[in-house]
């Protein structure tokens, strides 16, 4: 079982909130093990965060308020499946997301 540590994600924040930011490959499980939500705006903004099945993600954060220049960690340890995602977006583009995580296969 060959494990990788991964950047899953980096970049900014479509104002789509269902965009998928991450799908775990064919036959690779996934431990996602840390979020780093950024706002570079000098205005508060929102941002929407879900982990899960694909059309039915479970929510971890919805509409949750990140204040101006500022940034929000996010800690966890959750695995996901073959072909589960993780879906978010923002109410503006100046809110950036970081996803790590650890692929196995």
């Amino acid at each position: 079982m060959a494990t990788t540590p991964k950047k899953l994600f980096r970049g900014a924040a479509t104002t789509t909130t269902t965009t998928v930011l991450y799908t775990v490959p064919a036959s690779t499980s996934t431990v996602v093990s840390n979020i780093v939500v950024t706002n570079t705006a000098a205005a508060t903004a929102t941002f929407t965060l879900a982990l899960g099945t694909s059309g039915t993600p479970t929510a971890l954060h919805t509409a949750t308020s990140i204040p101006a220049n500022s940034t929000v960690y996010v800690d966890l340890k959750q695995q996901l499946a073959t072909t589960e995602v993780i879906t978010g977006g923002a109410s503006a583009v100046t809110v950036s997301f970081h996803i790590s995580g650890v692929e196995i296969v």
